[in-house]
C-alpha cells in the first residue's frame, strides 16, 4: 500500500499429508486465510515455494494453475456462493459439468445429508443447508484438496456442527485432504493435526490423539 509494507506470512513451513483433516487456528488478522489462498493458488507469495505432489506450483504457468485449481482442489468459503436462480442439484452440476471423475452431484448432496432437497433453490433453504450444498458442490468433483475458509462463521453452534459433520464424512470416506481454518478453538478437537497461527507466523503445532467428532463439540 503505497510506501507502507505489511507482512501477512513470515516464514511459514509446513507439509500437508494425504488425507489428513488439519484446523489452521488464529485470531482474525494472524494470516490464516492468505495462508488458504497461497495452498489453493488464489494468491501469489511474494517469497518461498509451494509444492503439489513435487510440482513446484509457484513456477506454473496459468493454464497448469487453472488445471490445478479445476481438477485437484475444492474451495469452501463463509459465504456460499450459490447461483441463486439454480436448484440444489444444478449448482452442484455446474462443478461436475468440468470435472474429470465427478461424483452424481445427486451422490453428492447425499453426502452431506441433503439427498431430499434435490430441487430446491437456496433462498427455501436456510443458512447452514446452502453451506452444505457448497461443500457438495466441492467434494463432487472428487478434489484431492479441500480448502476451508472459516465454514461455521456465518452460522449458529447446531447448525455449525451439522455443517462440519458433512466435512468430517467427506474426509472420511473420500480420503480428501482437508484443511478448515478458524479462530474458534473448540472445532480444533475434531482435527488430526492442529496449526496454530499468530501475527503472520506458526506458533505452534499440535496432534490431537484422540479426534473429537463434531457432536462432540460445544461452542
Amino acid at each position: 500500500m503505497g510506501e507502507v509494507q505489511v507482512h501477512a506470512l513470515r516464514g511459514i513451513d509446513l507439509e500437508l499429508s494425504a488425507g489428513e483433516l488439519v484446523v489452521l487456528l488464529g485470531p482474525s488478522g494472524s494470516g490464516k486465510s492468505t495462508l488458504l489462498n497461497i495452498l489453493g493458488r488464489l494468491d501469489t507469495a511474494s517469497e518461498g515455494v509451494v509444492t503439489y505432489r513435487g510440482k513446484d506450483l509457484t513456477t506454473a504457468n496459468e493454464r497448469e494453475l487453472t488445471e490445478y485449481r479445476r481438477y485437484h482442489v475444492g474451495f469452501i468459503f463463509q459465504f456460499y456462493n450459490l447461483i441463486p436462480s439454480l436448484t440444489a442439484r444444478e449448482n452442484v452440476a455446474v462443478v461436475t459439468d468440468i470435472a474429470k471423475k465427478p461424483m452424481r452431484p445427486e451422490d453428492a448432496l447425499g453426502l452431506v445429508g441433503l439427498g431430499e432437497r434435490l430441487d430446491h433453490f437456496p433462498a427455501q433453504m436456510s443458512g447452514g443447508e446452502q453451506q452444505r450444498v457448497a461443500i457438495a458442490r466441492a467434494v463432487s468433483k472428487n478434489p484431492d484438496v479441500l480448502l476451508c475458509d472459516e465454514p461455521t462463521g456465518a452460522l449458529d453452534s447446531s447448525t455449525g456442527i451439522k455443517v462440519l459433520e458433512a466435512l468430517e464424512r467427506a474426509n472420511r470416506e473420500l480420503g480428501t485432504t482437508t484443511v478448515i481454518i478458524t479462530h474458534n478453538a473448540d472445532i480444533a478437537g475434531m482435527a488430526d493435526r492442529v496449526i496454530h497461527l499468530s501475527d503472520g507466523r506458526i506458533s505452534e503445532i499440535t496432534t490431537n490423539a484422540v479426534k473429537k467428532r463434531p457432536g462432540e463439540l460445544h461452542w
